[in-house]
């Protein structure tokens, strides 16, 4: 029981060797006032326990979050848009999350603080800011928690559909809580087994789909690029296309969660660029290569990919209608277990990324103090808990409005991960810029994005075209048999749609105007408090004149991995 004790709490320090409380304005009556360099120096010297390792980081990076948005969500999106619009906004929204991943990377690398991307909006762009994209974040794991838990109890009925899915929601919720209270050590060898599985079962689909595709099914001979002709590469044309891109970006939802693990990493200057650099072949192998044999294989009017009870259905899977149709008849349920795999360690993530990020915020005063209570074992104990006790909300899956009620908590979180990666990106430009302005120099940087700083511009930009972009379908949705035609469900579907942005401003405003916070200027960013590395190994000149030599090839794949 010693164990579940509060950890000794460490001297607050920062690169002056002390922390002192910063002076309150001198405003009549008025207590109100938010400490800026308390939340950086507290979010520095947190008491969590550094235990992941380098394969841990590599395996959560490569299929951490690969769960229902690749195996599930894809189905639907690909009856919207069809293959072609599949996969140009895979491509498309893998390559700002590339950018993404990158800036995040030489962020995390150079200050491994809790926190991670919501403390880095406190620090460089504003705490109000920091504030909404924390509890913005917060929200979206605890509400995926339930709709995993869900997902999996709905995936136990695809063999046998009279089971109760309240037994099932008890052992999937207890065998995530155990695992999160395990510690993180558990939390990075529990997603190491469970990223192996999927890792093989993709690449098990890819190989299997070739020979599908090259064989044909029972009924037919070669099928080839039949169904990019019949019925047609595009559904409902450029909407169709802005419909699957939040799709798209809901599946790349957790490669993130490798800068909340940043500050529980033993040394994440050896571990974190060699995981992100990960991120490429999970894109190009695990997204590009395997949807585009999904839209080979499954015709994109096929009534299946939209007849699951609710969003999180395996049975409307696109992979698992793949191996169907070839006529086998042990492999769907071999990939339905794959998908009841993937869900688990989707709701793992969501504990581990909800708890460390509500952790994070009390710690920056952003949340009830009871939620930074940390153990001796370096657990944020309360956090976890309390992030547990969302998941009871999946006991509602065996009620007839169940659909309706995950569909408005998913709402909350819809473009919440899109708000999040641009805060990132804004990050990494303002970084640049204080970075600059203390007369340093980027060779003094332990890791180094590939893309730069113009990387992070196309990844706002792109992110708020998708943003906009999901607005405007939210305004004029693509027709649908089922869809409510009436002004009241015409309303409905627009704050499904966007709820998450109205939710989030008001988070901003209210912190806004109760602290009174300002946009925190370059000359005021602390580029120092929680700084891990400040000795950093300079390439001499000749070693640098070597790399000009290097062939293209060699280029490219340094530039890439």
């Amino acid at each position: 029981m010693d164990g579940f004790r509060r950890a000794e709490q460490k001297p607050l320090k920062n690169r002056d060797g002390g922390y002192h409380l910063t002076t309150r304005p001198a405003i009549h009556g008025d207590n109100r006032h938010y400490d800026l360099q308390a939340a950086n120096v507290k979010t520095a010297n947190t008491a969590l326990a550094r235990e992941l390792k380098g394969r841990h980081l590599q395996m959560i990076a490569f299929g951490g979050s690969i769960g229902t948005g690749l195996f599930v969500a894809s189905g639907s999106a690909l009856y919207k848009g069809g293959p072609a619009s599949l996969l140009l906004s895979y491509i498309l929204i893998g390559a700002m999350q590339y950018c993404t991943m990158q800036a995040l990377a030489e962020l995390c690398v150079l200050f491994p603080i809790a926190g991670s991307f919501s403390a880095f909006s406190t620090r460089f762009l504003d705490p109000s800011w920091g504030f909404a994209m924390g509890w913005n974040y917060c929200l979206q794991w605890l509400f995926t928690l339930p709709l995993e838990i869900l997902a999996g109890a709905l995936t136990i009925s695809y063999w046998n559909e009279s089971l109760p899915k309240a037994v099932f929601v008890t052992i999937f919720l207890l065998a995530i809580v155990a695992i999160n209270l395990f510690g993180v050590k558990a939390y990075g060898e529990a997603e190491f087994v469970f990223s192996i599985i999927k890792v093989t079962a993709v690449i098990g689909f890819i190989l299997l789909g070739i020979v599908i595709n090259i064989g044909g099914q029972p009924d037919s001979g070669y099928i080839g690029g039949l169904y990019w002709h019949n019925p047609g590469a595009f559904n409902n044309g450029f909407k169709g296309f802005c419909t699957v891109l939040v799709t798209s970006a809901f599946s790349f939802t957790g490669t993130e969660l490798i800068g909340l693990a940043a500050a529980e990493t033993a040394n994440p200057r050896k571990s974190l660029p060699s995981a992100i650099k990960q991120v490429f072949w999970r894109i190009t192998i695990f997204y590009v290569v395997a949807l585009m044999l999904v839209g080979l294989l499954v015709p994109s009017d096929e009534p299946r990919l939209v007849g699951g009870e609710s969003t999180a259905d395996a049975s409307a899977s696109p992979f698992v209608i793949a191996i169907e149709s070839a006529g086998t008849t042990i492999l769907p349920s071999v990939m339905n277990a794959v998908i009841l795999i993937a869900v688990i360690s989707v709701g793992n993530s969501a504990v581990f990324g909800s708890s460390r990020t509500l952790a994070a915020l009390a710690e920056q005063s952003h949340a009830p103090k009871i939620f930074a209570y940390i153990d001796k074992q370096g657990r944020p104990l309360v956090a976890i808990l309390f992030a547990s006790c969302l998941g009871l909300l999946a006991y509602l899956a065996d009620l007839h409005t169940h659909e309706a009620i995950f569909n408005w908590l998913l709402s909350i979180s819809s473009l919440a991960t899109l708000f999040t990666w641009g805060s990132i990106c804004l990050c990494h430009i303002r970084f640049r810029q204080a970075w600059a302005f203390t007369s340093r120099s980027l060779s003094q940087l332990p890791f180094r994005s590939n893309v730069g700083i113009w990387g992070s511009y196309l990844g706002v930009i792109g992110y708020l075209l998708v943003i906009i972009s999901q607005i405007w379908v939210a305004v004029s949705p693509i027709p649908s048999p089922d869809q409510d035609t009436s002004t009241s469900g015409r309303v409905q579907t627009f704050f499904l749609k966007v709820m998450a942005i109205p939710i989030i401003f008001i988070f901003y405003i209210c912190h806004k105007i109760w602290f009174r916070t300002k946009f925190v200027r370059v000359d005021e960013m602390d580029v120092e408090t929680g700084r891990r590395y400040f000795r950093v190994h300079i390439s001499p000149e000749d070693e640098r004149e070597e790399r000009r030599k290097w062939p293209m090839w060699k280029r490219v794949y340094q530039f890439l991995c």
